[in-house]
């Protein structure tokens, strides 16, 4: 199965972790397929820098976040609050308006 989850760099005491692809039976800093962000908590406020639509992409194809990404892909309103992909429709805007119009 792959995972979107995080990768520990940085030096001892002072973590920063890559966000990336990876299949789950590769150890946390082995093997990945895909760096798509990053993230260190040691800024404040932490700081979080993904590429949304290679995000949005391999959520689609399956990948399963793990929860510590879960986390982070919800609060840059990547998924919503099921973990589900967000979709982005302008119909769902558009016929808001028409719905009251008719009551």
């Amino acid at each position: 199965m792959v995972r979107i989850r995080l990768r520990r760099m940085g030096a001892k005491k002072k973590p920063f972790y890559r966000i990336v692809i990876a299949d789950q039976r590769s150890p946390r800093d082995g093997r990945f397929i895909e760096n798509i962000g990053t993230y260190d908590p040691m800024t404040d406020p932490p700081t979080v820098n993904i590429k949304s639509e290679r995000a949005s992409h391999w959520l689609a194809v399956g990948a399963q976040p793990s929860e510590a990404v879960a986390r982070l892909l919800k609060k840059n309103g990547i998924t919503d609050e099921n973990g589900k992909l967000k979709a982005v429709d302008s119909d769902e805007t558009e016929s808001a308006p028409t719905e009251m119009e008719a009551a």
